[in-house]
């Protein structure tokens, strides 16, 4: 296509070239014999007495040929430069970054040969008229000509030193007080054009935008953003920072080269103030991904039972503590067990008290739950939404094998031998989990022995349905059902 479209405009280019330099060329050699011819009509046809008329006819016609001449030869110059810009910036430099900033050059050097040709050709027609001396003298001519372009200078040298000195490119953010902020679409011989966030355009002269101080994010650079929160004195530092820290990793846009940052910005009146250090891999989008930490911080303190500080200073003599929206009763966890196949062994009590030693976890949208190799002592039921269960093997990419729903449960593995998870799980859409772990089972198993041959058998059965690639990822030495059972004991600490 590229190529195509370049023949044709150097067809074009040849063949009007072609036609004005054999007007050139003719005008050259017929001038002196239309001259002379023009002479002797008009003195033959005004006659000896008037004869200035056919003098002042021949002058008419040379001055025209000559305007002629001047216009061919600024026709031929205007398309030779517009090829030459057509086939360096329009064809080679078209993939540079540079383009759009390149042509502020292109029309610069345009104009400056548009000026000298002139100059020249002008000279070579009427070498007595001094052009130089006739805009030099003028003083008037020059004050009105400064005055009508003084913006239009002004922006064309600020333009200049901005491709001089490059300090933005097309796809850059950039943010100027008092004016506002966006990315860079264009950026011309006038000014720069700016994309804001609300999908608005801001054109900046350069000449004012040379007078302003800018914030550049480079589109080819990890640029960092900071995020606050803040926890009550009672919640661990070092915890949250970690819990934090893991969250933040995982979400979308937020790059993996640099680890994030979670440290303590101050020890403020109401509780300790955090701040969050994350450098994005697409800063335009720094507004979405800012949401989403806020989003994923609120999911992981709901999970971990830590709290957002409140401002204290209040007359209140007690404070009520809000409620979380995602309590459940003992009764409801304990039904919701009660429903779970694996735990079809255990006595009403046993349920119970498995009941009271669970965690009830909230997750976000597509947030992971459990991933695969990860080392595990837990499993969970899904109690109120819906989770993918994705395996990834070598060299290929993640595949969903099933979709749980509420009542569904996946890791036992992982609570009754401690083997790492063979599938990572995700959320689908918000979600709530029920989680067990293996301390709460311990008392349990110790205290009825018999319980671990009936959840070995159970998980066998939930074995045998499931698909052959499933099987042979769990690890060989559980393959049997004596194998289970040993681990399960040993596991747990369980004597023979």
């Amino acid at each position: 296509m590229e190529t195509s479209k370049l023949r044709k405009k150097f067809i074009f280019f040849i063949v009007f070239a072609g036609i004005i330099t054999l007007l050139l060329i003719l005008f050259h050699f017929v001038e002196a014999p239309i001259k002379d011819y023009l002479t002797d009509f008009f003195s033959d046809f005004f006659g000896a007495t008037d004869r200035r008329m056919g003098d002042t006819a021949t002058v008419l016609f040379e001055q025209l040929f000559r305007i002629l001449t001047i216009i061919l030869w600024m026709s031929l110059i205007v398309s030779i430069v517009r090829f030459v810009n057509h086939l360096v910036f329009s064809t080679a430099l078209r993939r540079s970054n540079s383009y759009e900033i390149s042509s502020l050059l292109r029309n610069v050097f345009s104009i400056i040969i548009y000026i000298v040709s002139f100059f020249v050709i002008f000279n070579s027609q009427y070498p007595n008229v001094d052009l130089a001396a006739l805009f030099t003298t003028s003083t008037i001519l020059g004050v009105i000509i400064g005055l009508a372009l003084q913006d239009t200078l002004g922006n064309l040298f600020s333009g200049l030193a901005i491709q001089a000195d490059q300090p933005f490119q097309i796809g850059d953010v950039i943010k100027i007080d008092g004016k506002g902020e966006g990315v860079v679409e264009q950026v011309s011989w006038r000014g720069v054009q700016i994309r804001t966030f609300q999908n608005k355009l801001i054109v900046i002269s350069n000449s004012v935008l040379g007078k302003e101080v800018v914030e550049v994010a480079p589109r080819d650079n990890l640029n960092a953003r900071l995020v606050f929160f803040n926890t009550l004195y009672a919640n661990s530092p070092a915890q949250t920072i970690q819990i934090v820290r893991e969250v933040v990793r995982q979400i979308e846009n937020v790059s993996q080269k640099i680890r994030p940052v979670v440290r303590v910005r101050s020890l403020g009146d109401n509780g300790i103030e955090y701040e969050i250090k994350y450098w994005l891999e697409d800063y335009s989008k720094y507004n979405d991904t800012d949401a989403l930490v806020r989003q994923r911080v609120w999911y992981a303190f709901q999970r971990e039972k830590l709290e957002f500080a409140y401002p204290t200073r209040t007359l209140h003599v007690e404070t009520k503590p809000s409620e979380n929206v995602f309590v459940e009763t003992s009764n409801e966890i304990y039904e919701r067990l009660s429903n779970v196949p694996i735990f079809a062994p255990l006595s009403d009590e046993e349920t119970r008290k498995l009941a009271d030693g669970s965690n009830l976890r909230v997750f976000a949208p597509g947030e992971s739950i459990v991933r695969q190799g990860q080392k595990g002592d837990s499993m969970f039921v899904v109690h109120r939404g819906a989770v993918d269960v994705q395996i990834k093997e070598a060299g290929a990419e993640a595949k969903n094998l099933r979709k749980l729903r509420e009542g569904d449960f996946f890791g036992e593995m992982g609570l009754l031998t401690g083997e790492p998870r063979t599938a990572t799980v995700l959320t689908d859409g918000e979600a709530e989990i029920l989680e067990i772990n293996n301390l709460c089972l311990k008392p349990i198993l110790e205290e009825n022995p018999e319980l671990v041959e009936s959840l070995s058998r159970i998980i066998e059965e939930r074995r045998e349905s499931f698909d052959k690639p499933e099987e042979e990822s769990m690890p060989t030495e559980i393959k049997d059902k004596a194998s289970l059972f040993d681990s399960i004991k040993k596991f747990f600490g369980l004597a023979d």
